[in-house]
């Protein structure tokens, strides 16, 4: 019998340009792509707001003289969240309702302006009638868009443009490298699919534009699922054309496919998200995403932090709370913020684990499988505790986090006025004259012009600090405090602050 019908059977019984990421002058600096309908900011600005802002400008230029990065903020969605939809492999299709209506309504009002749905969203595995490109249940894909949209948000889908499951019955072997391994976890089997490969690009895109067009999603958040093809020198396998240079600092045929699958959705006004996994970035000179998405599998916050500071703008962090320990929640954002990145939100359904307990999926070994091991455990502490903590999402601590919405609604709350439309950011600030002495060495500060002056303070260092600043700020989470010059930052801690201008 076919898994499907056991399934059935037991039913019955989520562009920019890349710069270099050492320290300079700041002469260099990437401006990203502006996905239609952001925020017109800039439309509301009278004389006094665009006075504000160049003399904020041009008091930043004159008083920083080094930093790891300058960039002009434009077209930046950071209220970003990864909805669950529901399990998948599941005992029937989920389906959207009022629960998921007042969700939306509680995301809308948090501050969450891009949604992204993960592979629940699909059929990856033909258990009613779809697959990895298409929608598992089609009517009701449909309505959430839909929902979405009526809440003035957008909506990006998980695809692949090499992940496709070996099983299925649209696969051919020659979309792969000879030497393939598939990808064997929890309930897929996923083959690398080769950018070099003619005939899976023309499987891909001809279903890709299909998911554009049909059902009026926002872009695509784009799972690599990335295998280097063979060297120049050597000989293809399958079908592949090595047509680019292939080497360790440069993905060449995955640079040209996604460069194609970033102007497809631009085409449409869209937003491309990027994910290779861990704290990787494609290697490529070509505009190829909107947002990179890093952080699966990484286990600690300090290491993760300097591997993906010098990714180009704009990087959407996500912790992998599955494997990793902090502190406390607040340490994400000390992480983040100075680098202009904001975390992702888990959000949507409850994530149960059902999805590891399915009857009629075929599963590895939980002593070989982390995600069927940790899968599970989410689905045993679900079942023993049905009202809470809950997880809500593959990177997701078991058992869920409660302080996780309300910290990141508090420090989105923050941020969203530092990195508005038309924003100068100086990242990582070096030499200047922003303080009375050096700072210590375990704080970084950064700073953000616009109507307003933030700066933002960040200590990594365990033991307290104090950090004196020429001119007098007031801290934005106590803006009815006195302004003041001499900051004193606890261990582990992050300040944002807002310039008070001189009379």
């Amino acid at each position: 019998m076919h898994r499907r019908d056991l399934l059935k059977a037991g039913a019955a019984a989520a562009g920019i340009l890349a710069v270099p990421a050492n320290r300079s002058t700041g002469a260099g600096h990437a401006i990203s792509a502006m996905p239609a309908d952001t925020p017109a900011v800039l439309a509301g600005y009278g004389a006094a707001d665009h006075r504000r802002r160049l003399m904020n400008i041009g008091f930043c230029q004159r008083a920083i003289r080094t930093c790891l990065r300058k960039h002009l903020v434009t077209g930046y969605l950071p209220g970003q969240c990864c909805y669950n939809l529901g399990e998948y492999p599941c005992r029937k299709p989920w389906d959207p309702d009022d629960w998921d209506e007042q969700e939306l309504d509680r995301l809308r009002d948090h501050g969450i302006r891009l949604l992204q749905v993960h592979e629940e969203w699909n059929d990856s595995q033909r258990l009613f009638g779809g697959h990895k490109l298409a929608p598992l249940n089609p009517a009701g894909f449909r309505r959430f868009v839909d929902m979405v949209h009526r809440r003035g948000m957008k909506l990006i889908v998980y695809v692949s443009s090499g992940y496709f499951e070996k099983n299925d019955p649209d696969f051919r072997p020659e979309w792969t490298a000879k030497d393939d391994h598939p990808l064997v976890e929890i309930y897929f089997r996923y083959a690398h699919c080769s950018p070099a490969s003619p005939g899976w690009r023309a499987y891909f895109f001809k279903h890709l534009v299909r998911i554009l067009d049909d059902y009026g999603i926002d872009g695509v958040y784009n799972d690599l699922g990335y295998r280097q093809p063979p060297d120049v020198a050597g000989q293809p396998s399958g079908d592949q054309v090595l047509a680019f240079e292939e080497n360790a600092g440069h993905d060449g045929a995955l640079s040209d496919l996604l460069a194609l699958i970033y102007a497809e959705v631009h085409r449409r006004g869209g937003v491309v998200k990027v994910h290779r996994g861990n704290v990787l970035a494609p290697k490529t000179d070509l505009t190829v995403y909107d947002y990179l998405w890093v952080g699966e599998g990484a286990k600690q916050g300090d290491r993760f932090r300097e591997a993906v500071k010098g990714h180009v703008p704009y990087v959407v962090p996500c912790l992998d709370m599955s494997r990793a320990t902090i502190a406390s929640e607040d340490e994400l954002y000390l992480h983040a913020i100075p680098y202009l990145q904001f975390p992702l939100l888990l959000a949507g359904r409850p994530f149960t684990g059902e999805r590891a307990a399915i009857s009629g999926i075929e599963y590895p070994p939980e002593e070989r499988c982390f995600w069927t091991r940790h899968c599970r455990a989410i689905w045993k502490h679900y079942q023993a505790h049905p009202n809470g903590p809950f997880s809500y999402g593959w990177w997701d601590s078991v058992p869920g986090r409660p302080e996780a919405r309300p910290t990141h609604a508090r420090w989105l709350k923050q941020y969203l006025p530092m990195v508005e439309e038309g924003t100068w950011a100086w990242l990582e600030i070096g030499q200047s004259e922003l303080f009375r002495q050096a700072l210590p060495t375990d704080v970084v500060a950064s700073a953000f012009a616009n109507r307003e002056l933030y700066l933002v303070l960040a200590n990594y260092g365990q033991q307290p600090a104090q950090v004196e600043t020429r001119d007098q700020y007031v801290a934005v989470a106590d803006a009815a405090a006195a302004p003041k010059t001499t900051w004193r930052l606890e261990g582990r801690s992050l300040a944002i602050l807002r310039r008070c201008v001189p009379s």
